[in-house]
C-alpha cells in the first residue's frame, strides 16, 4: 500500500508531523504536554511526532522547563532557519530585502544600491547580491534560501514571452525575467507589481483590514492602483491592471493644469515638485521637494499643496471609482504618506462636490515599507508550506 494512501500509519504519521511543526511555528517553544493539548494527540503520540521532527532536522530542544511535580519538561522549538525565502522591493535608485521564515519572525531588511548607469545593470546580479546581503543580516544561509519575491514598479505579461512593462528598470531583459531569475539563481521567483503588494499589506495590516472591496491608489514619483475584491487581487489578464498613469486625464481634470496630457502628468512626482514651487518652495525635483515638504517650517506651504493635491486626486480616482465601486479608497506611497489623513479627507471631500460617489478614504495605516511588507506576507504563506509539505514528504519517505 502506498505511503501516502490516506489511513496508512505513514500517511497518519506525516499528518500528526505537519500539524505538530505547525503549531510550533504559530505558538513558539513548546513542551510535549503542551503540544499534546494543541494538536490533540496522546502523550506517545506527541513523543513519536517530536521524535520523528527530530530526526528530520525540522525542530530542536530548546533546553528544560521545570514542572510542577518537580520533574523538567523538554522544549521544542522549530528550526526556521532550514528552510527561508527572500523578499525584495525596489525601485531606481536600490533594492530593499528581508528573510522570510515560516514563523513570520522579524529579520533586519538591508538596502544595496543600484548602479545608475543602464549599461551596469544585472537583474540576476542585483538580485543574487541582495540575497547574499539580507542573508547575512538575519544571520542565515544563503543556500536555505528557497523562494524569492520581487516587488516591481510595473508589471510581467503572464503570457508566454513573459514580457516586463517597466519604465524604472533599465538592462533588465525585457522578456522572459522570470525565467532568467530562476534559471542562474537556481530559486522559485515570483515577480508582483508594487502596488499589488502595498495593497495586499493593507489588507492584513493597515487600513483595509476587513474591508470587502477597496482600492489603493499609490502616490509618488509614480503613480498606480490596486484593486482588492474580497481578498482577491484583480491583475487583469495581462497584469496590467491598475496602471493609471498612462491614463488621458479629463477636461476637468485637465483645467487644474493645462500642461496635464496624463494622470502622471497631473499627479506624479514632477507635478508635486511644481505644486510646490508654486508656493514657494525651492526644491529641484521630486524626492527635494518631499523632503521640503516634510519640514515642520514648511507646514503652510506642505498644507496648500496637498489642498492643491486632493482635489487633482478626487478627478483621477473617477476612473476607478465608476469601474469598481469600492467602499474604501486607501491612499499610499512617498506622497500619501506626506499628507496623512487630513490629505485623505479632502480628497474624500473633493470626490463628494464632484460626483455622485461617497466612498471612504483612509490613509494608509501600514507601518514601514509597505511594498516590503506585503511582499513578506506574500512569501511567508509560501514557505510556510514549503516547510510544512517537506516535512509530510519526508515523514512518508
Amino acid at each position: 500500500m502506498a505511503a501516502n494512501t490516506p489511513g496508512t500509519p505513514s500517511w497518519l504519521g506525516a499528518v500528526n508531523d505537519r500539524a505538530g511543526l505547525s503549531v510550533l511555528l504559530d505558538h513558539g517553544p513548546l513542551t510535549r504536554n503542551r503540544i499534546c493539548e494543541l494538536v490533540g494527540v496522546s502523550k506517545p503520540t506527541a513523543s513519536q511526532m517530536m521524535s520523528r521532527l527530530l530526526q528530520l532536522g525540522a525542530i530542536e530542544e530548546q533546553g528544560l522547563l521545570a514542572g510542577s511535580a518537580g520533574r523538567a519538561a523538554v522544549v521544542y522549538a522549530a528550526r526556521t532557519d532550514r528552510r527561508v525565502g527572500v523578499a525584495l522591493d525596489l525601485d531606481a535608485f536600490e533594492l530593499r530585502a528581508t528573510v522570510v521564515d515560516a514563523a513570520g519572525s522579524e529579520r533586519p531588511m538591508v538596502r544595496t544600491p543600484l548602479p545608475r548607469d543602464p549599461t551596469a545593470r544585472s537583474a540576476v546580479e542585483e538580485v543574487r547580491r541582495a540575497i547574499d546581503a539580507a542573508s547575512e543580516a538575519a544571520g542565515t544561509s544563503p543556500d536555505a534560501v528557497h523562494t524569492v519575491c520581487l516587488g516591481i514598479p510595473g508589471y510581467v505579461d503572464p503570457g508566454a514571452t513573459g514580457e516586463l512593462f517597466s519604465e524604472t528598470l533599465p538592462g533588465w531583459p525585457v522578456r522572459g525575467l522570470r525565467a532568467i531569475l530562476e534559471g542562474d539563481l537556481g530559486r522559485t521567483v515570483l515577480i508582483e507589481n508594487d502596488v499589488n503588494l502595498a495593497a495586499l499589506a493593507e489588507r492584513e495590516f493597515g487600513a483595509a483590514v476587513g474591508s470587502d472591496v477597496f482600492a489603493l491608489l499609490w502616490l509618488g514619483n509614480g503613480v498606480g492602483a490596486s484593486f482588492d475584491v474580497a481578498g482577491d487581487l484583480h491583475r487583469g489578464s495581462f497584469g496590467g491592471a491598475g496602471e493609471i498613469g498612462f491614463l488621458p486625464v479629463s477636461a476637468e481634470a485637465a483645467a487644474l493644469d493645462p500642461a496635464a496630457r496624463t494622470v502622471q502628468d497631473l499627479v506624479g512626482g514632477r507635478a508635486v515638485a511644481l505644486l510646490a514651487q508654486r508656493h514657494g518652495i525651492e526644491a529641484d525635483g521630486f524626492h527635494a521637494a518631499r523632503e521640503a515638504l516634510a519640514d515642520p517650517d514648511a507646514a503652510d506651504a506642505r498644507r496648500a499643496v496637498f489642498d492643491d493635491l486632493a482635489e487633482r486626486v478626487a478627478h483621477i480616482a473617477l476612473p476607478v471609482i465608476a469601474t469598481l465601486d469600492p467602499g474604501l479608497i486607501v491612499l499610499a506611497g512617498p506622497t500619501a504618506n506626506l499628507g496623512g489623513e487630513a490629505f485623505a479627507q479632502a480628497v474624500a471631500g473633493g470626490i463628494r462636490r464632484i460626483s455622485r460617489w461617497y466612498p471612504e478614504v483612509r490613509a494608509t495605516s501600514v507601518e514601514g515599507d509597505a511594498v516590503l511588507r506585503g511582499a513578506r506576507s506574500l512569501l511567508g504563506t509560501r514557505v510556510r508550506e514549503e516547510l510544512l509539505d517537506s516535512v509530510a514528504a519526508l515523514g512518508r519517505a
